[in-house]
């Protein structure tokens, strides 16, 4: 699923220790957002990749008690990070989604995960047999400040292990490429949403912000810092 075993050691624990748990709620947020906006109406909920397991915790906590969650990772270290929250309806499993065959949700959540997939193409390929309705996440790093300061691109590679980067008419083009219709999306604004002391960022948290407020296509191509949250089936 990975290149590499950064996962399935321990050095993305190391370089990341606290599994980016202090992002989930509010990616749980956007999540739930682009949900309740579709009137999408669900009774099980998978995420692939879950790492420590909290966004599926978040939406367990303010969803209808009627859905079950499970969540799929494969690093060990993720894992333990998840077995604490485990409770009434919510699961997680140490294990590859793709490879258990006994299992259909009514959702799949992929958060952040494709831009680590090695065949991100056949990856969107088999998670298309797992699921009714799909919610994926990406960060849209491909964008004109991060071409010409190209380090931004190599820090997420050597500490998150991005090895593939996106705007968001190919990663759109490639959803439609493997199967999905999408349904709606959104811009997620991932720089925005906690502060940094990195100087770059702090010069584009104003202009970021205005391309938020006013969904600016152009102006996000430019300065980049957001996700696309994408709802499909």
């Amino acid at each position: 699923m990975t290149v590499g075993n950064m996962y399935t050691t321990n050095e993305y624990l190391e370089k990341n220790p606290t599994w980016d748990i202090e992002h989930s709620s509010w990616k749980a947020e956007h999540i739930l957002d682009i949900l309740e906006r579709n009137d999408v109406q669900l009774s099980s909920i998978c995420e692939v990749g879950c790492g420590a397991g909290e966004i599926l915790n978040q939406l367990h906590m303010q969803m209808v008690e009627n859905i079950t969650f499970t969540g799929y990772e494969i690093s060990p270290d993720a894992y333990k990070l998840c077995e604490p929250r485990i409770k009434d309806r919510l699961n997680y499993k140490l294990a590859d989604l793709l490879e258990d065959e006994s299992v259909f949700f009514d959702l799949v959540m992929a958060i952040d995960v494709i831009e680590h997939i090695e065949d991100y193409y056949g990856f969107l390929r088999k998670l298309k047999e797992k699921a009714n309705f799909f919610v994926f996440n990406i960060p849209l790093e491909m964008c004109v400040v991060n071409v010409l300061k190209v380090s931004h691109l190599l820090r997420t590679r050597e500490q998150y292990g991005h090895i593939h980067y996106f705007e968001k008419e190919t990663l759109l083009s490639t959803l439609k490429d493997t199967g999905y219709d999408v349904i709606d999306y959104c811009y997620v604004p991932t720089t925005l949403a906690f502060p940094s002391k990195r100087i770059t960022t702090k010069l584009l948290r104003l202009p970021r912000k205005l391309a938020y407020k006013y969904n600016s296509d152009s102006l996000i191509k430019i300065i980049g810092g957001f996700a696309l949250m994408v709802l499909a089936k």
